[in-house]
C-alpha cells in the first residue's frame, strides 16, 4: 500500500588517470548525497576513467554517490538478492551499481537496477530498466533523490523505489509523483516484479 507526498559534504572519490590516483573531497556548499567534484570532464573522458566507488556523470559534471556504511551496504545486498532470486521465473536481471545512460549527456549509477532479460544486453544500458532502487544514506536528502529519480523516468523507467534503512520506510517515485510505502507488495506495473520492504528490513536489522 501506497500514501502520497508531495545540505551537504562528501567522502571522497580516487579517480586513477594515466596511473596517477587524484582524491577529490567536497566543500563547502557542495551538497552532500551528489558532491559535485572540480573536475569536468567529456563522455569520453568518463566512460574511459576508473572511479572508486563509482559515480554519476551529469552533464559534463561528475557528481558522488554516497554509500558504504553498513546498513546502506547490507540493505543494497539483500534487495539484489530478493529479486536476483526471481530472475529466472520473471526473466529479469537485478545488478548492483549498473551504469545507466539515462540522456546522452547523463549517467547514473542506481543501487539496483532491475533490467528486462529479453533485451539485447548492454554493457551500459540505455533501454529503460523495469525498475531502479535507492537506498538511502544518512547524508543523503530526500528531495534530492526524487529529483534524481526523474532522471530515470525521462528515459523511461516507470518505477524508482526508494528505501531509508534509518527509518525503515520506502518510497515510490513515478512521473506523477511520489507516494508513501504503507505496508504491503511493492509492485511493478506490467511486470512480475513485487517486493515486501517489510521483509528486506527485517533482514537487515538482523544483521546489526
Amino acid at each position: 500500500m501506497l500514501r502520497r507526498r508531495e545540505g551537504w559534504s562528501g567522502a571522497g572519490i580516487e579517480i586513477e588517470t594515466s596511473g596517477i590516483k587524484q582524491v577529490h573531497t567536497g566543500g563547502e556548499g557542495i551538497p552532500m548525497g551528489t558532491t559535485a567534484v572540480t573536475n569536468r570532464m567529456s563522455v569520453e573522458e568518463y566512460l574511459r576513467t576508473p572511479f572508486r566507488p563509482d559515480v554519476d556523470y551529469v552533464d559534463g559534471v561528475i557528481e558522488e554517490r554516497n554509500l558504504g556504511e553498513w546498513d546502506h551496504a547490507g540493505l543494497q545486498s539483500i534487495l539484489d538478492r530478493m529479486l536476483g532470486a526471481m530472475e529466472d521465473e520473471w526473466r529479469i536481471y537485478s545488478s548492483i551499481e549498473l551504469r545507466v545512460q539515462t540522456s546522452a549527456t547523463r549517467f547514473r549509477v542506481p543501487d539496483v537496477c532491475v533490467t528486462d532479460a529479453r533485451n539485447t544486453m548492454e554493457q551500459i544500458p540505455r533501454k529503460p530498466a523495469l525498475l531502479c532502487i535507492e537506498v538511502k544514506s544518512p547524508e543523503d536528502r530526500l528531495l534530492r533523490m526524487f529529483e534524481r529519480a526523474k532522471d530515470f523516468h525521462r528515459m523511461g523507467v516507470e518505477q524508482v523505489w526508494v528505501f531509508d534503512p534509518e527509518t525503515l520506510k520506502a518510497w515510490v517515485s513515478t512521473r506523477d509523483g511520489v507516494q508513501e510505502w504503507s505496508g504491503g507488495l511493492l509492485k511493478v506495473p506490467g511486470t512480475l516484479i513485487e517486493l515486501d520492504p517489510a521483509v528486506a528490513f527485517e533482514a537487515m536489522v538482523r544483521r546489526r
